[in-house]
């Protein structure tokens, strides 16, 4: 199993997790998170966030790591990363990196080279602010201006990369894109993608979405606001955060927000598929809509038995 790496990606609710832990289970494997949002504490619910009864199964890495109002990076993600993995073959365990953010996966896979350009507060609110006043679409034009290729990584929705972009293209001198060369690391990697049908990911979606409200996500939402972290903070950005967060401005109502986060979630899995491309030929599909946990187990089964 030496330098053996097996990721599992695809779109948001499609069952990433539940796979992970079935594999973790056969091949004596730790699970390495890629959740943008799992690696803050206390964001539980709207993350869905492995349970105890889940993180009993197999050991996670990468979740609950940083404060919802500690700064965390995309290069602290990536070296956080490799030590987990190597650690992890070290001890003759099978790492899974397990996850939807693209960002995160494809920096380890590939071997992204993050810029190392400290945050510059200043820079930032003001863009933030710029972003406020004018429209997001502006600051995206602005990235696009400067650095198309980092713009169609990013796209426009995602305020919070832009910045960092225009703000690392700034402190560098030269662009994101431009640092961002890649060096595979040295692991032997299978990606395993699981995909459903578009109507039957919405209709897994509308239905996590409605558990998650039924599991305390407005109260968990309101603790957060109780313990001081501010509704303004990137980490409480994410999906589902944003909108109970304008809900309990009274900005809009219990109902409007819901289906606003059902919505949210939706566009995201249209984002995730630019990053997880089924035409991606380093990538084995899998349909859930078929019998995929008897395929799967024994493509990995063939894969860690190759060089042992």
């Amino acid at each position: 199993m030496i330098n053996h790496l097996v990721a599992i990606v695809g779109p948001t609710g499609v069952g990433k997790s539940g796979l992970a832990l079935k594999l973790a289970q056969a091949f004596n494997g730790e699970i390495v998170g890629a959740d943008s949002r799992q690696v803050y504490r206390y964001l539980d619910t709207g993350t869905a966030k492995p349970d105890p009864r889940e993180l009993s199964i197999a050991p996670h890495h990468l979740i609950n790591i940083v404060n919802p109002d500690e700064d965390f990076s995309l290069a602290q993600y990536q070296e956080l990363a490799y030590q987990a993995i190597d650690s992890i073959i070290k001890h003759r365990r099978l790492p899974l990196l397990v996850g939807g953010s693209g960002l995160y996966i494809w920096s380890v896979l590939e071997g992204w080279s993050i810029p190392q350009v400290p945050p510059d507060l200043e820079f930032r609110h003001s863009l933030e602010a710029r972003a406020a006043e004018v429209g997001e679409d502006e600051l995206y034009q602005q990235l696009v201006a400067a650095d198309p290729i980092a713009a169609q990584r990013i796209g426009r929705r995602n305020v919070r990369r832009i910045i960092r972009a225009l703000e690392v293209a700034r402190g560098a001198g030269i662009t994101f894109s431009q640092l961002q060369r890649k060096q595979p690391p040295p692991y032997d990697t299978l990606i395993i993608g699981l995909t459903a049908d578009r109507a039957e990911l919405y209709r897994r979606i509308d239905l996590r979405v409605d558990k998650m409200i039924e599991k305390g996500l407005v109260a968990e939402v309101q603790r957060l606001v109780n313990m001081g972290y501010s509704l303004d903070l990137p980490a409480m950005s994410g999906i589902g955060y944003r909108q109970i967060g304008m809900f309990l401005k009274g900005e809009i109502g219990l109902e409007a927000t819901i289906r606003q986060i059902k919505f949210e979630n939706h566009r995201l899995v249209r984002h995730q598929y630019n990053w997880f491309k089924l035409r991606d030929e380093r990538i084995h599909w899998f349909d859930i809509g078929d019998e995929v946990e008897g395929p799967i187990t024994a493509l990995v089964k063939e894969f860690v038995s190759k060089s042992n």
